[in-house]
């Protein structure tokens, strides 16, 4: 990415979704020829100067200060995500050629497979900051069969969602999905901009997918970590269940995910049906935790 338009279309983005009402200003009547909050306005309310913040917004974050970073964010009403993201971009500086392309393990470690088949009852698997995934349990092959159908490896949930037309079906929230794992994207390549498969990604993806382009010229950002999901599964029909994510703090950059269902409910009974049905089919993964070449 151009750290400069991308440092200005963020801050441009973020401060034309607030009106002068919301940050508690006066509005002076409804002929204002900017969307959103004016650069002046935005100054005021960071304790800036507005030379100081017209030069922040044309992309010039090198040398702000955590406190100026924190005054933008509180004028912007940016939360915790978008806030990470402004420092990601103010931190980050040009990286040699040589150190743009991070390594990365081909294989998981065996002890991350051996965690994921100890989690018998609950669809569980391991992602990494791409959204590849690298590894599954028994019922999270079984929930993830749409996905998991398309031979390439690893199975990359962005490519799913935007690139495999079984996935509206799988995903009746689908927009939500969408808008969640491009900010996600969006969050990652704040934090590694000079991650070359990432870069490939997002490349392919924008190639591809219009919808994707357009995602991802909102500049939103988005954490993801627990909530619900409400999925279809072609064998046992509409599931919603909750999810949690934790990193795996030994291994950067990879994410544990782990579906559960509410007790004695149908998405329980739904869930109980598809260990079953799981039972039932001949589902050899091998490789899953390869990574594609």
């Amino acid at each position: 990415m151009d750290d400069r338009a991308e440092i200005r279309e963020f801050l441009t983005s973020r401060r034309a979704r607030i009106t002068p009402e919301q940050a508690g200003l006066p509005s002076y009547g409804s002929h204002r020829r900017v969307k959103g909050l004016r650069r002046e306005e935005v100054a005021m309310l960071a304790g800036l100067s507005v030379d100081y913040y017209v030069r922040l917004e044309r992309g010039n974050l090198s040398g702000a200060s955590d406190g100026v970073l924190d005054g933008v964010a509180r004028a912007l009403d940016l939360d915790d995500a978008e806030r990470q993201y402004l420092y990601d971009l103010a931190r980050r500086s040009p990286a040699p050629a040589a150190s743009r392309r991070r390594a990365r393990a081909r294989r998981l470690r065996p002890a991350l497979q051996y965690m994921l088949d100890a989690i018998s009852d609950a669809p569980a698997f391991i992602h990494n900051d791409h959204q590849d995934m690298l590894a599954t349990n028994h019922l999270a092959r079984a929930l993830y069969a749409p996905l998991l159908a398309d031979p390439r490896r690893p199975a990359n949930i962005a490519r799913f969602i935007y690139l495999d037309p079984a996935a509206r079906a799988f995903l009746p929230d689908w927009d939500k999905a969408a808008d969640d794992i491009a900010a996600m994207l969006r969050g990652e390549a704040g934090r590694n901009p000079y991650d070359k498969d990432l870069s490939d990604l997002i490349g392919e993806l924008s190639i591809r997918s219009e919808i994707f382009r357009r995602r991802w010229a909102d500049h939103n950002v988005r954490q993801h970590r627990t909530g619900p999901k409400k999925l279809h599964h072609p064998a046992v029909g509409d599931l919603e269940l909750i999810f949690e994510t934790m990193s795996v703090t030994s291994d950067p950059g990879l994410t544990l995910v782990i579906y559960t269902a509410v007790p004695e409910t149908p998405n329980a009974d739904a869930l109980r049906l598809l260990s079953t049905w799981a039972a039932t089919r001949d589902q050899p993964e091998p490789g899953l935790h390869e990574r594609h070449t």
